[in-house]
This record gives structure tokens, sequence and C-alpha cells, in this order.
């Protein structure tokens, strides 16, 4: 047999076994397990594409993301694939993965070759920036700062809220048993952590009170009654489902998209939260490697149109696009003392303050005043 006849059984022989064990897990050969590793993504690219490459009537797109984004983009991978196809002729064949936004930005930056990559927090984008797999200029190539969605942090709480839980400091109460996931593998964690701290500085202000020490003692006090850090936000709101906690800090998007399925969990918006606002991006390296440049492109720019911020707005997400933005303000009022990432003096600054080995964050975890 020559060398390209066995070339072509190996990788028809791998489609197959692949194809055998999807369907006995049940899963779709166009979906990969979360937490897909490098060796994993070659195969099942290489595998999947095989045929189809040849003739250019379909095309796979490896997607890693942030694992509170899989309910959305399992009604807009779809509905993309369909215009996409109308459009050129040509199907797309998805490969998703799915992790804590820290964790999946290390495995991309690891060798994980996905073509696009979504997650919780802007400086999972600089690790694949830092790893050399895009440009630093990532935020200036769209009219969005290379945002998709919005959301804010909020308070889950149990059906009828039967704690009173009003504002930060109701967190803090003896025996309230709080959850929040862990802000070293989780960008959402990090929203989470800078939301309470931030709140602390603005009450502080209000107060005319000694803003760092005030805050440090809010997030201080509130982290006393955590009871477990989890890998995820995702991991977090499971362990809340599951009958965890009485009450979870988190991302509005995720007490809304329970709300939507009929379970009855109370939100309360705090005065003082934070805006957050997740990234989307061409791994422009691995994209060219792979020959889907133009495919993750368009795939990234269409996250950013009405349609698809229409079906994120459903899964409980603030649209960038300013239309979609204005069609569901009522759904998402803007909270009295709502403030940004910029007003804590940005991510740097953040990140010193709070996650540096000298940092607040981990005097908290130390019990240190």
């Amino acid at each position: 047999m020559s060398t390209g006849k066995r070339k072509y059984a190996v990788a028809a022989a791998l489609l197959f076994f692949i194809l055998v064990w999807s369907a006995c897990s049940g899963e779709s050969p166009s979906s990969a397990p979360e937490g897909m590793n490098a060796a994993a993504s070659a195969q099942l690219k290489q595998a999947a594409g095989a045929d189809g490459d040849r003739e250019k009537d379909s095309v796979t797109l490896v997607i890693g993301a942030y694992a509170v984004a899989k309910e959305a983009l399992g009604s807009i991978l779809p509905q993309f694939a369909a215009d996409w196809e109308a459009k050129t002729g040509q199907k797309v064949v998805f490969q998703e993965s799915y992790e804590a936004s820290g964790t999946q930005a290390r495995s991309i930056a690891g060798g994980l070759e996905a073509d696009v990559a979504l997650f919780a927090m802007e400086g999972d984008v600089d690790k694949l920036v830092r790893s050399g797999l895009l440009p630093a200029d990532w935020k200036e190539q769209d009219a969005y700062g290379g945002m998709v969605t919005r959301s804010i942090v909020v308070m889950g709480t149990r059906e009828g809220n039967p704690l009173g839980i009003r504002d930060w400091e109701d967190l803090t109460k003896p025996g309230v048993e709080v959850l929040y996931p862990n802000p070293k593998t989780s960008g959402g964690a990090q929203w989470d952590i800078n939301a309470i701290y931030g709140a602390g500085l603005k009450a502080a202000a209000e107060q005319n009170l000694d803003g760092p020490r005030h805050a440090k003692e809010l997030l201080l006090r509130i982290h006393r009654n955590v009871i477990s850090l989890d890998k995820s936000g995702r991991a977090s709101m499971a362990a809340f489902e599951y009958g965890v906690g009485d009450v979870i800090v988190t991302y509005e998007n995720e007490i809304l998209s329970r709300k939507r399925e009929g379970i009855a969990y109370g939100m309360v918006i705090p005065k003082h939260t934070i805006l957050i606002e997740n990234p989307a991006v061409v791994v422009e390296r691995y994209a060219k490697k792979h020959g889907t440049e133009d495919v993750a492109r368009a795939f990234v720019a269409y996250l950013r149109e009405a349609k698809a911020q229409q079906l994120f707005a459903e899964a409980g997400f603030r649209p960038v696009h300013e239309e979609t933005a204005h069609a569901t303000e009522r759904k998402y009022p803007i909270p009295e003392g709502l403030f940004s990432i910029g007003d804590m003096g940005g991510w740097s600054q953040v990140k010193e303050t709070l996650y540096s080995k000298r940092g607040i964050w981990y005097e908290v975890l130390a019990g240190i005043n």
C-alpha cells in the first residue's frame, strides 16, 4: 500500500472509531467532550474534516469557551451554521470544549488548537497574546473592544429569599452559607470578588471611610461564610442547584436562565455591583494553521450581530449590540450603583491589588485582617 493510501486508511479508521465512540456515548460527532486536550483536538479535527476539506464542502471549527457560555452557544452555533451554508454552500462542523475561563485559556495557550475562544474576561485573552497566538491589539479590531456579551454580578437566593438578603452586608451575617467559585481558575469568580471589593470601595466613599480598608473587611467577612470554592461559575451553580448553600454570588444570566426553566430562585441586584464584559477572539495562529480564518472571523462577527445578540439576551446575557440592548432594556435595568472595571483602575491595577502574590485576595484566604 502506498504512503498516501496508508495515511487515508488511518484517518478513515480513526474517524470510524470516533463515530462509534460518539454513538455509544450519546454525543454528536460535531461536539467534543468538555476539557478536550490538544492531542484529541488535533485528531478530531483531522478525522472529522478529512473528506470535507478535500472537497471544500465542509469546514471544522474548534470552539474553546468558558463554561457559562455553553447554553447560549447551544442556540447560536446551529443558527450560524445554517446561515453560513446558505451564504457559501459550505457546512460547518463544530468541535466544542467548555471549561472554567482561566483553565480554558491555559489549555489553548498550551496546545488546545481552538480557532475561536470565548472567555469570561479580557485577562484570559492576554494569556493567548503572551503565547503568540494572536496580536496584542485584539481589542482594536472591532467597534466593541473585543467584547460580545455583558452581565452584572448578582446574588441568587432560595425561593422566596427566606433569609431576607438585600445587599452585600447581608452575606456577612452568622449562619448565612455563601457560594462563589475560585478566582484562581475561574474568570467569573474574579468578577465576583471584584464586585464585592468594588462595592466596598463605593460604600466607603459614601460614608467617608478608608476605602481599601473597608472594602477588604467586607470581602473578608463575606469570605468567612463561603462554604465552597468550585473551579468554575458553572460548577458553583451546579452545587447551588444540588442544595448547597443559601446564597450564590454569580452572573445575572446564570440565575435568569434557571428562572426561565421554572426554578424559583430569588435574584438580588445589589446597590453597588460591577459590569461584566466577556470577549471573543479568533485564535489567529491556529486558524491560519487550519485554514479556517474566514469562517472563524465570520463567526466572531456574527456573535455581535442582532440575531446572535438576541439569542444571548434570551440566555440571560446583556447585549453589546446597541439596538438589541435598547430593545431589552426593561429586562435588564441598570443598577443604581453600577461600576466598571475601569472605575477600579483597570485590570492591571485590580490584578496587582487583589490577585498578586501579596494581594488582598490571598490575605483574605489566609484570614489576615
